[in-house]
């Protein structure tokens, strides 16, 4: 069965005032105590007009006044250096987008500085429905200082609300969604939390085995020693090659709201990876989902699932391990899309320099497409972050947002948006798609989501111990569009793992619905499609990870398709 519902519009000259708890202060700059989040005054909100270009920025104006901290007042360490997630997530399940961000926490023997008055948090913001956010995160139960790093968004005990898994330096955390606007931290129960002394980075939920339940892969990066100083002063800190790596670890949801640890049965040997960003996603559409750990100055892992059984590495012999120049770089991000329209998953890991297009051939083997695409002499001068593919335009191809941004120093650097010209070139598009794209941002996490229901994508950024930026899509929904919320039954709730295939003006579209993408972030929850100027789908085909095939036919275009999973 399925249901319906309308897309609206609201940037053409809406203006919607209403009064909620903001900051009073420390607007500019970079900000140590995060004191700002948490004051309020009354302080009207209006969503502004359309500027006329492709994405504009409009953080500050709708409410989303969150910024970043370190937890310090100087950046003198790695663990600083690294965070910055953030996550598009529908908390609430009423239809609307909302945003979870990760911020670190002043820490005793750890941070610069002496202890401030308010510890900074993470931070919740609600969707009003009106193009304005609320921040909700006391009313929530979520303002609890952690040195938090990245996020990762599931419904791990299929209850039909989205749960969070915040990964931490320290003890990590599961909280789980009451339904009633609230979460309770249930970690020690669900023996989910790792050791005090882990530094857990990227982390992904995905059901291995499908057996309907959604298990967690933690990526955890190094065995930080605060007090380890020995460097060369211009690097500002030691690297993560100064510090011995720490393992990555499995877990498998027990179904009773426990979890265990399954890494050795499973055959996951990390000897010395330093884990940044973790997806999942069916490479090799096997039924079966597959990890890729983007490791920092490490080989790369490419665990290939074993029909639920167990892992092995493909990395080195599927080419994934190395760059394009066969070196183990600074890995950062990874996000899966079929970019070429050939109906396989290729991905995208970004890094300190070329990046790597890893382009699928089929049979367990990719192509690193980086500097054949155009992509790798744009993105080689910047640093980057979070990279995510997405549809910004609605021409029915995949495009590349990248965050930038310097690695041991808080200088910014602009970010980029890479155009698909549709014959496996890309373009560099940044400033010819907004002012912000002038801005020099010190880039982290950032997730894509259509946060108006208008039918495209608008982009929510982190800057390390900085301002968050929220870029608006103006025009994106001037092609057409289909938006898929897939609700499993026999599947685990979220349907991630699900294969999309959809055929709209003769053309089809394969896409697999993933949980995080990018560095340490997630993207909107439903799946998007860009349909350019086709007036209908002819079909769409889902095949759940139960097994279980679903055919629809002759659906109507601009609509947020909700599709629940045959019994």
């Amino acid at each position: 069965m399925y249901s319906i519902k309308k897309g609206i519009n609201n940037k053409s000259k809406i203006k919607i005032f209403i009064f909620i708890l903001i900051i009073s202060s420390g607007f500019l700059g970079c900000n140590f105590s995060n004191k700002s989040a948490s004051s309020s005054e009354n302080l009207n909100l209006s969503v502004p007009d359309s500027n006329n270009e492709f994405f504009q920025e409009i953080g500050q104006s709708i409410g989303l006044n969150f910024i970043h901290s370190i937890g310090s007042k100087e950046m003198d360490n790695i663990i600083e250096s690294v965070g910055g997630g953030t996550a598009f997530l529908d908390f609430d399940q009423d239809g609307f987008i909302d945003i979870f961000m990760c911020s670190g926490t002043w820490i005793e023997g750890f941070s610069d500085g002496d202890k401030p008055d308010n510890l900074p948090v993470n931070r919740l913001y609600r969707n009003l429905k009106n193009g304005t956010f609320e921040d909700v995160t006391e009313k929530a139960k979520l303002n609890i200082p952690m040195y938090s790093l990245g996020s990762t968004i599931g419904d791990y005990n299929n209850d039909g609300y989205p749960d969070i898994f915040i990964s931490n330096y320290g003890i990590n955390a599961l909280f789980k969604n009451n339904g009633n606007g609230t979460f309770e931290n249930v970690t020690k129960n669900a023996k989910i939390g790792g050791g005090k002394n882990e530094c857990s980075v990227g982390a992904v939920w995905f059901d291995y085995d499908n057996d309907g339940l959604l298990d967690l892969y933690v990526g955890n990066y190094l065995e930080f020693n605060p007090d380890y100083k020995y460097f060369y002063a211009p690097d500002g800190f030691p690297g993560p090659l100064a510090y011995n790596s720490q393992p990555d670890i499995l877990y498998h949801n027990n179904g009773d709201g426990s979890f265990k640890n399954v890494t050795k049965q499973m055959g996951i040997v990390d000897i010395d990876g330093r884990a940044m960003g973790v997806g999942a996603a069916d490479y090799d559409d096997d039924g079966f989902m597959d990890i890729y750990v983007a490791n920092d100055h490490t080989v790369n892992y490419l665990w290939h699932n074993n029909a639920g059984k167990g892992f092995t590495d493909r990395g080195v012999m599927s080419g994934t391990a190395f760059s394009q120049a066969g070196e183990a770089t600074v890995s950062m991000a990874i996000d899966f899309s079929d970019y070429n329209q050939d109906g396989l998953l290729d991905m995208f890991i970004s890094d300190d320099n070329y990046c790597s297009l890893y382009e699928n051939l089929g049979k367990g083997v990719f192509k690193d497409n980086s500097y054949a695409s155009g992509i790798s002499i744009a993105a080689g001068q910047f640093i980057g972050w979070s990279s995510s593919f997405l549809d910004y335009d609605n021409d029915g191809d995949a495009d590349i947002f990248k965050t930038n941004g310097e690695l041991k120093h808080r200088y910014g650097q602009e970010d980029q948006l890479f155009e698909n010209l549709g014959d496996g070139k890309f373009s560099d598009v940044s400033v010819e798609r907004g002012s912000y794209f002038k801005e020099e941002n010190v880039g982290r996490g950032a997730c894509m989501g259509d946060y108006d229901n208008d039918g495209d994508i608008d982009i929510f950024i982190t800057n390390l111990d900085n301002k968050a930026k929220f870029l608006r899509n103006n025009k994106g929904n001037l092609n057409n569009w289909i938006t898929l919320n897939l609700v499993g039954q026999s599947s685990n709730r979220d349907g991630i793992g699900s294969r999309i295939k959809i055929v709209s003006g003769g053309k089809n579209y394969i896409m697999q619905k993933i949980s995080t993408s990018g560095y340490l972030s997630q993207n909107d929850p439903r799946v998007h499609i860009g349909l350019n100027k086709n007036l209908t789908v002819e079909s769409i085909e889902i095949k759940w990870p139960s097994g279980k095939i679903q055919l629809l036919k002759n659906v109507k275009i601009n609509q947020i398709l909700t599709i629940k999973e045959p019994i």
